[in-house]
C-alpha cells in the first residue's frame, strides 16, 4: 500500500512537472518609483525571456492573449528565442503575433549565439516582425525611457561603452539576457536591469538551492536583486520556456510587469 501511494504521489508530481506547470503561465509585477520620471507619469513595461521555442503551440497564443491583456506601453524581449537554428521561422511567427501591441525591443541570448544566426541578420528578420534588436546599443522611448541592449556574451568594454550613452535625464533601463556580468562597471546613472537566462531553476526542490543553473548565472535565481556599487536593481525572470528538459517543478513560468511612475514630490 505504501509503494502505491508513494507512486501515486510520484506520478502527480510527474504531471505537474511535465504538463500543469510549463503551461501555466503567472504574472509576476515589479514596481517602481523613479525621480528620473516626471511626476506622476507612468509606464507599463512587459519582459518576455527565454521562450526557446521549437514549435508553435497554443500555450504561446496564450502568451500573446496575456500580453495583449497587460496592456504593455514597451515590450521587452531578452533572448533564447529558439530551441534550434531551424526554428527561426517559428520565433518570427510568434513575434508577429504581438506586431502593433506595443513598440517592442530586444536582446539575443546564448542560444542565438549558439546557433550562429548571425546578429545583423537576425535584426533584419526581428525588425521584419516589428522588433528591434539592440546589439549594444540604446534606443529611446517617448520622452522619459532609455534602453541600453547589452549583446551575448557580455564583454566588459561593451558593457563600458553602452553604459557611457546613459541619459541622466531619461529612466535608464539595462537588458542583459545573462545576470552575471561586470555589475562593478555599472555607473549610478542606470536605474533597472532586465535579466532572465535562469530560468528560475526550471525544475525546484522545496528547501534547497537549485539542482542546475545554466552558466552565467552567478549567485542570481530569480527576483529583485541589489547589485554593483551603485546598488542598481537588478530582476531576473522565471522566463517562459524549457531548456533541455521540458518540464518545470515548483517554478511557473514567467511573464513580468514592470510598472513605471514618476515619484510624486512632497505636498
Amino acid at each position: 500500500m505504501l509503494k502505491g501511494g508513494l507512486a501515486g504521489v510520484g506520478g502527480l508530481v510527474l504531471a505537474d512537472a511535465l504538463i500543469f506547470e510549463p503551461g501555466s503561465v503567472v504574472v509576476e509585477t515589479l514596481a517602481l518609483e523613479t525621480d528620473r520620471l516626471p511626476p506622476g507619469h507612468r509606464l507599463r513595461l512587459v519582459q518576455l525571456s527565454d521562450l526557446h521555442i521549437g514549435r508553435l503551440e497554443s500555450f504561446h497564443h496564450h502568451i500573446v492573449d496575456r500580453v495583449r491583456m497587460l496592456t504593455p506601453d514597451v515590450i521587452l524581449h531578452t533572448g533564447d528565442y529558439l530551441e534550434e537554428r531551424r526554428n527561426i521561422g517559428e520565433v518570427l511567427d510568434f513575434l508577429g503575433e504581438l506586431k502593433g501591441l506595443a513598440p517592442s525591443f530586444a536582446v539575443q541570448g546564448n542560444w542565438e549565439y549558439w546557433s550562429r544566426l548571425e546578429g545583423e541578420n537576425l535584426r533584419r528578420k526581428f525588425a521584419s516582425r516589428g522588433v528591434r534588436l539592440l546589439i549594444n546599443e540604446t534606443a529611446d522611448v517617448g520622452s522619459g525611457l532609455r534602453l541600453l541592449g547589452l549583446d551575448y556574451p557580455s564583454a566588459a568594454d561593451s558593457l563600458v561603452r553602452l553604459t557611457d550613452r546613459a541619459d541622466r535625464s531619461r529612466f535608464n533601463l539595462l537588458l542583459s539576457h545573462v545576470p552575471a556580468f561586470e555589475h562593478r562597471l555599472l555607473p549610478p546613472e542606470i536605474d533597472l536591469v532586465l535579466c532572465g537566462h535562469t530560468h528560475g531553476g526550471q525544475v525546484r526542490v522545496p528547501l534547497i538551492p537549485p539542482l542546475y543553473l545554466p552558466r552565467y548565472s552567478g549567485r542570481f535565481v530569480s527576483g529583485l536583486y541589489r547589485v554593483g556599487l551603485h546598488d542598481t536593481p537588478l530582476y531576473v525572470t522565471r522566463g517562459l520556456g524549457c531548456s533541455i528538459l521540458p518540464m518545470r517543478l515548483n517554478c511557473r513560468p514567467e511573464l513580468t510587469l514592470i510598472e513605471l511612475a514618476g515619484r510624486q514630490s512632497a505636498s
